[in-house]
Formats: structure tokens, C-alpha cells, sequence
């Protein structure tokens, strides 16, 4: 019954770990959001209407989501995707590394606030630069695409479709997490304070806390949040990342941040709505047309990736696609 313990302390991690956005406190101060954003609105519907729109909660799309987050948290019971976790590991070997090429003993500095103010701004940025890139690669990599484009495949969202994710692309990003952050790490532990002490961390987890707490779960949802086109230069608001899943081509690639918006301003991804946009979610051509839904069960959600990126290594077309309009998409988004 080992198994069934470990389950549970996932449920529990999930639902009521200060590090997860699904948990229960979040979840309250994101309707407590909603509300706020219901009465600005002038209470249009019922308050329980507009919180769970039933078309929202009992699509087709919402089931598969909940399936894949089932799939998922057993795969982490499993170990899969802690496997390629291995970001101590790559700090301690780039630390003895940077030790050996600077020739000298390693002597470590004091710890100061400052120092510990300044190495918690270098982790958390260094993080959202990972999400970045990791979202990026997956978005023009044809042969990755397939793999994140089950998370785009999702016709309505809520706070659980930030978990609709196949395990192939969590395996990769992962990898590029662990990486990338243990050297970001061996690098504030040789260059500024000599370990990762609790501020540090604390200092970190601040940071993701209050970003779960000020709407993360909305960047998944039905409800429209602006942050206004200042703040939409330097923070990810929920509205762009709505955009970010639209499928009108004018929004294709774009917004691929997690936190902040400076990444996609900086290599030119970034859009900025001038205001509300009524948007349609799902994956489209290469001409804003909808492709009819690729993962309409947990089979072709878990099976279709692999043939789609195997017909993009090899260049065999194994499967025929069409629009809802029943034409054959050309190649795109």
C-alpha cells in the first residue's frame, strides 16, 4: 500500500504545498480575484455562473485535462520526472570546476543581506529565463512542437490546464531546468556567497509566492485580467498568456514568458493588448484556422505527440489532419 501513501502526499503537496498554484489558499485568493473582477464587470451573470461556466467546466477539453493531470501525478510518484531533476548535482560539479580553474582554495564570502538580496533576484531570474527558453524551443522545434502542442490543443482553460502537459515535454524541460540552474547556482555560490543559505531560498519562494498569489491560476482560465500595457512590459499578465494560447495567427508565438514580460520584450516575442480580445483556444494552421481537436481522448493525447514528431524527424506523413472546416492545414502554429 506504499504506493497509495505516496499518492496521497502528492495530492497533498499539490493541493496544499505553499509551492504549488493549485493549492487551496491560492485557489481561494483567485476567487477572491474573480470576485473583485465580477463586481468591476457589474455582476453580469450570477457570481457562481461567471466562477464555473458550466460549458468551461463540463467540456470535453476540461476532461482530458483532468486526465492528464492524473497521468502526470503517477508518473511523478513514479520517479519519471524527478530522474532528470538533478539540479544539485550540476551545481556541485560546475562549483568544483570554477574552484579548479581558479587555481586557488576556496574561500567563501560572508553572507550578507545583500549579497543574499542580490543571489535570490539572480536565482528567480534565472528561472524565468529557463521557462522562457524551455517554452521557446518547444514552440519552433517541429520535432518538439507535437509534445507542447497538447497543452495548445486545450479548447477552454482553467486553473488545471497549467498541468495539461505531455510527460515527454516535462521530462525535457526538466532537463533544461536542471542544467541550466545548477550552473546558475554553482555561480552565486563561487561568485557571491560561498552557499545557499535560507534567505536565499526564502527570498526565492517569496518571490513564486506571491506570483501564485496575485492570479497565477487566472493565466489558465476564462477570465480576462489586463495589467495594462506598462506593467505588460515587465510582468506576464493572465490576458497575455490567454493570448498566448489563441489561435488567431497574429498571436501565433508570442508572450512565451512564465513571470516576467522583459524576455519577450527583449527577443521580440512580446504583444501587448491595446484591450479586451475576445479569443478562441486550440492549436491552428498556419492561416489562424482551427485543426480539429488532435487529442479528443488520453490516448491520442499520450500516443499522437510521438507519431507527429516522428513524422517530423523522418518526414512521413503517417497522419492525415483537417480544419473544421474539413480542409488540410498547412504548416503553422
Amino acid at each position: 500500500m506504499g504506493w497509495v501513501y505516496e499518492v496521497w502526499a502528492a495530492l497533498k503537496f499539490m493541493f496544499w504545498g505553499w509551492e504549488s498554484r493549485l493549492a487551496v489558499f491560492f485557489l481561494c485568493t483567485t476567487i477572491v480575484m474573480v470576485f473583485g473582477i465580477w463586481l468591476y464587470r457589474g455582476r453580469p451573470t450570477s457570481f457562481a455562473t461567471f466562477l464555473f461556466p458550466r460549458e468551461v467546466y463540463t467540456h470535453k477539453s476540461n476532461i482530458i485535462d483532468i486526465q492528464i493531470f492524473a497521468i502526470n501525478l503517477l508518473l511523478g510518484v513514479a520517479g519519471i520526472f524527478g530522474a532528470v531533476l538533478f539540479t544539485p548535482i550540476v551545481a556541485k560539479v560546475m562549483l568544483s570546476n570554477f574552484i579548479g580553474w581558479q587555481g586557488t582554495p576556496f574561500q567563501p564570502l560572508d553572507v550578507t543581506w545583500g549579497r543574499s538580496a542580490l543571489a535570490t533576484l539572480i536565482m528567480i531570474l534565472a528561472m524565468d529565463f529557463c521557462k522562457y527558453w524551455a517554452h521557446y524551443i518547444h514552440h519552433e522545434s517541429k520535432i518538439l512542437w507535437p509534445f507542447h502542442a497538447l497543452h495548445h490543443s486545450a479548447e477552454v482553460m482553467t486553473p488545471l490546464t497549467a498541468n495539461r502537459n505531455h510527460p515527454v515535454f516535462l521530462l525535457i524541460r526538466n532537463l533544461i531546468y536542471s542544467v541550466v540552474l545548477g550552473t546558475v547556482q554553482a555561480l552565486v555560490l563561487f561568485l557571491l556567497i560561498g552557499q545557499i543559505d535560507l534567505v536565499t531560498i526564502g527570498g526565492a519562494n517569496a518571490g513564486y509566492f506571491l506570483f501564485n498569489l496575485l492570479g497565477a491560476n487566472l493565466r489558465h482560465s476564462h477570465v480576462w485580467l489586463s495589467y495594462g500595457p506598462v506593467l505588460e512590459h515587465i510582468f506576464i499578465s493572465p490576458a497575455q498568456h490567454h493570448v498566448h494560447h489563441s489561435s488567431a495567427k497574429k498571436h501565433f508565438n508570442k508572450n512565451y514568458g512564465e513571470v516576467f514580460a522583459i524576455w519577450d520584450w527583449m527577443f521580440g516575442t512580446l504583444y501587448v493588448p491595446k484591450g479586451y480580445e475576445k479569443l478562441q483556444f486550440g492549436v491552428a494552421d498556419g492561416k489562424g484556422e482551427l485543426i480539429e481537436q488532435p487529442h479528443a481522448t488520453l490516448k491520442d493525447a499520450l500516443i499522437k505527440p510521438f507519431v507527429e514528431s516522428l513524422e517530423e524527424a523522418t518526414g512521413i506523413e503517417m497522419v492525415k489532419r483537417k480544419t473544421k472546416d474539413g480542409v488540410a492545414p498547412a504548416e503553422g502554429h
